[in-house]
This record gives structure tokens, sequence and C-alpha cells, in this order.
């Protein structure tokens, strides 16, 4: 059984009682050990039960292909139910787990971890495929669900955000459950007594600082202001951040400067046209935001978008200096922001 949506939360609530197998499995390590986790408590209070819990890797597998069996259908010592954990599985396991996952025995839980897995995994396959097992996807969060988790998490420590806050967290976080968590922790602790948190609380706390290098560097080329890129240029090179990267991070804020641009060169009003945008701009940046789509034509902004694309293709294949290259359109972009006008 395949498991989406509404129904994965559901599940980790109250598992079907029929299926023994799930798969746990995704690019968010993080969430993929939450999740486990919280089905884990659904069988055992106490995650380091000895008599209860088994631990099983693929060496396990491979030199004993029996042992998952006896395992699930060994009785715990003073009872209840037993819970297996197979760490680490990949695709060349699938074909060791087929018996058992098509026709578990005994009434233990088995719980699998897999890594970042495609849709023709052959482990995902057996999972989805089963009538006795699952296979519970975890994605990165993002959009709706990444704000739940920020809403929860700041209720939870009585911790009250106004909407600029929110909106700063959800852009800040979600590459991996566990590291969101941290950092909201981390915030929680920051605000101490404190009723609610503000912006500037969130940006002392929570962010990547290659992140906000990226965010000076493409507000600076937006406004013309050369030497402050320069200076934000150097400070991205010392994070180490791929010239790829920088250069699509340029794109992504041109691009959205584009779309206003050409909303308002249609008739749209300025605060129609940045309503529009997903995900807004934050409360605190958009007064820059709306200067810097003044400075910009349309046409001005796809012309730009033009060298960034271009500098792209030459920063992959040309063999140029990338720092020399990436200067470069930086200069010429900012020299742009200066002679743009609407």
């Amino acid at each position: 059984m395949k498991l989406t949506g509404q129904a994965i939360d559901g599940f980790l609530r109250k598992p079907d009682p029929k299926i023994r197998c799930v798969l746990v499995y995704g690019p968010d390590e993080g969430l993929v050990r939450e999740r486990l986790e919280q089905l884990a408590r659904t069988v055992v209070a106490d995650p380091k039960d000895p008599f209860r819990i088994t631990d099983l890797s693929g060496d396990d597998l491979r030199a004993d292909p029996a042992r998952l069996a006896d395992e699930a259908a060994a009785l715990a010592f003073g009872g209840g139910r037993r819970l297996v954990r197979l760490r680490q599985m990949t695709d060349q396991h699938a074909p060791r787990l087929k018996a058992f996952v098509e026709a578990p025995v005994g009434e233990a839980l088995v719980l699998v971890q897999g890594g970042d897995l495609t849709a023709r995994s052959a482990l995902r396959k057996l999972f989805e495929g089963a009538s006795a097992a699952a296979a519970l996807p975890c994605y990165a969060d993002e959009g709706r669900s990444l704000e739940t988790l920020v809403r929860a998490t700041l209720a939870e420590a009585r911790l009250a955000a106004a909407p600029e806050v929110i909106d700063y967290l959800v852009a800040n976080l979600g590459g991996d459950r566990g590291v969101s968590r941290s950092e909201l922790a981390k915030l929680v602790t920051y605000c101490g007594k404190a009723t609610s948190v503000s912006l500037d609380d969130a940006l002392a706390c929570v962010g990547d600082s290659a992140q906000i290098g990226l965010d000076m560097l493409t507000n600076a080329v937006a406004e013309g202001d050369s030497a402050t890129a320069l200076r934000a240029l150097d400070r991205l090179g010392q994070e180490g951040m791929a010239t790829v990267a920088l250069l699509r991070g340029l794109t992504r804020h041109f691009t959205r400067l584009h779309l206003v641009a050409g909303l308002i060169a249609g008739g749209t009003s300025v605060d129609q046209a940045l309503a529009a945008l997903k995900p807004p701009v934050m409360f605190k940046l958009a007064p820059r935001f709306r200067s810097q789509v003044q400075r910009w034509s349309a046409e001005r902004l796809a012309q730009a978008l033009d060298l960034l694309l271009d500098a792209e293709i030459d920063a992959k294949s040309s063999g140029l200096p990338e720092r020399a290259l990436v200067e470069r359109l930086l200069l010429r972009l900012a020299r742009g922001a200066k002679t743009a006008s609407r």
C-alpha cells in the first residue's frame, strides 16, 4: 500500500493493524527518523526496550536470511507486541525481504528505514504492492506542512508570532525535519520567558548564513550597489557556495521582479502585483523589493534574465574563470539598475 497526503497523518496516529511491515523513506532524513520513532511508539513506549525491540542490518539478513522471520515470530519476555527495525535498507535488500513482506509471520511490527528511493525502486514497489505492507514517503517540509510545523511548535511554547515572522521561518526552514525542529527549539530557548517572537528574534536565530549572503547580493545587484554586491560575493566564496547556485539565486530574484513588473505593465496595481508572488515578499523586505520594481522595466528585467542564463551556460561549459565571469555579470547588472527606469 502506498500512503500519501492526509492518509499519512492518520496512519502515524493509528497504524492499520493489518499492516505488518512499513517502509519509511525519502530525502528528508530527519523526517524519516521522526516518523519511524512515531510508529515505534505505537508499539513500544520505551525505544530502548531490549526485550521487545530488535535492530537488524543488511549484513544480518545477508548472514542469516531467516533471521527476520525468526525475530518477528518471537515472543517478548514479559509480554507485549514486539518491534523489529531494519536500518538503511536499499534495493539490493529487496530480494531478501520479498518473502516476508508478501507473507509476514508472527505479530511484530517491522519498520524498514530506506533512503531517497525513486519511483522505480524495487524496495518501494515491493512495499507498495503487498497487502500487509505500506510505503510511507518523507519529502522536505514546504508550504502548508512547514507552516503547520512552525505554528504548532510556537503554540506549544506559548509564543505568538506575526505573519511576517511565520513567513520568514517558512522561507528559511524545511530542508530537513530534524534540522527544522532544532532551529525552532533554538528560537524558543532564545525567546526565554517572552510571550511572542519578533522578526529580529527569528533573524537572530534561524537562517542559513550562505542564504543571508545570497539575499544581500541579490538585493544589492537589483539596487545598483556594486560595492555591496562584490562584498557579498566574497562572503559567499568563503561559504563555499557554487557559482551555479549563486547564479540561480540571482535568477530567482530577477524572475520574481519580472513577474511583478509584467503585471504592472498590464495594468495591475503595484500592491496587487506584489500580492501575486508566492511565496510572498517578507514584510521587512517589501519596501526594498517595491523600490527595485520601480527601478526596472519588464523589458530590462527580461534582458537581465537572458544575461543570467548565458552566464550559467558559460559557467558550466566555457572553462572561463568563474570568479571573473560572475564579477563582470554583477557589475553589468548593477549598472543596469542605475540606468533602468520605468
